[in-house]
């Protein structure tokens, strides 16, 4: 797997979601919980639509994926983890493998730990990253300031929910559009 430039756009047929750590007992501690949230839920219901594979971890003794977001998912059998990087759970490793998609689209918290692991061990591995800024955070806004700098340093490309949809969407005038204006309007 070749990890492409910041740059480049990336296609649904090659993505897949990752999300992690949106659990009942640290959401509500997270700068701007609402955002996040309200943000998470989009992305998760636009990759439903796009048929994007959708991967999930947990950290482990914090409850369940907040259950707006379990809601929307397809199916719903998380990883567990309990190191802040994805990447350190072999569980996680196979499904990516599985899988067999170059680039990953990430959210979750903290944006200063688990986010910048995850995506620094991504892009390590060669996966296309793109970290959905809008759908992530951290309990200070100044830790979440900081993630973006270092990601934005390593050359991981941030985007937002609404960014993502159009990208994805590639055009106007399908089904698909319809229903992903739906969403960010």
């Amino acid at each position: 797997m070749t990890q492409s430039s910041p740059g480049r756009l990336i296609e649904a047929q090659e993505t897949a979601l990752v999300l992690f750590d949106l659990q009942d007992k640290l959401l509500p501690v997270m700068a701007e919980p609402e955002r996040v949230l309200e943000n998470s839920v989009k992305v998760v219901k636009f990759a439903r639509l796009m048929g994007l594979p959708v991967v999930v971890c947990e950290q482990e003794r914090l409850g369940p994926i907040v259950a707006p977001i379990r809601q929307e998912l397809s199916r719903y059998e998380p990883i567990p983890k309990l190191t802040f990087d994805c990447f350190g759970s072999q569980a996680f490793r196979e499904e990516l493998s599985r899988l067999d998609r170059r680039a990953i689209v990430i959210l979750g918290i903290e944006a200063h730990i688990c986010v910048v692991q995850t995506a620094f061990s991504a892009a390590a591995a060669g996966y296309s990253i793109q970290v959905v800024n809008d759908a992530t955070s951290s309990r200070s806004p100044e830790n979440h300031r900081l993630a973006e700098l270092r990601l934005i340093q390593a050359g991981i490309t941030l985007t937002s929910t609404e960014m993502l949809v159009y990208e994805l969407l590639k055009k106007a005038g399908t089904a698909e559009f319809k229903a992903g204006l739906a969403l960010v309007k």
